[in-house]
């Protein structure tokens, strides 16, 4: 089993139901087990700022699904959930990104990973060290 790490964001239509909903289809996804979720956090829109307040938390996973049979999954329930994609960094429904998976390093037209910002995004570090240790944490912000 793979672990992955998620970060999950809303800020539309009700973005505590759309995360909660979210991590219900990440709970039903094929050979994938939700290990830890995080608190949600309110944190304020990154990039294009003005906009409503975020909704944000981060999911730990194992899977034996490989990365880009993940990322469909997640996109899949963006699609379900009501995602259109319309402006980078815009306001969402729901947006889930792959921020961790393994020791893996993917830099694809679909897909980087790691995550090429998350280091910048306290709306994923704060959540993330929630759910992880310390060192852990430390690792990838000296990396």
């Amino acid at each position: 089993m793979n672990t992955s790490y998620l970060s999950l964001g809303s800020n539309q239509k009700f973005p505590e139901r759309q995360l909660r909903s979210a991590i219900k289809a990440l709970k039903k996804l094929p050979r994938t087990n939700v290990i830890k979720i995080s608190s949600l956090y309110w944190t304020k829109p990154w990039g294009l700022t003005v906009q409503q307040d975020f909704c944000n938390a981060v999911v730990k996973l194992t899977t034996t699904l490989d990365p880009l049979s993940l990322l469909k999954h997640c996109q899949l329930i963006e699609i379900k959930l009501g995602r259109i994609r319309k402006r980078r960094w815009g306001p969402r429904v729901i947006d889930i990104d792959i921020i961790l998976f393994e020791n893996v390093l993917i830099n694809t037209e679909k897909l980087t990973i790691p995550h090429p910002l998350f280091k910048l995004r306290d709306f994923v570090l704060m959540p993330l060290e929630e759910i992880t240790s310390n060192d852990f944490i430390r690792s990838l912000k000296s990396t």
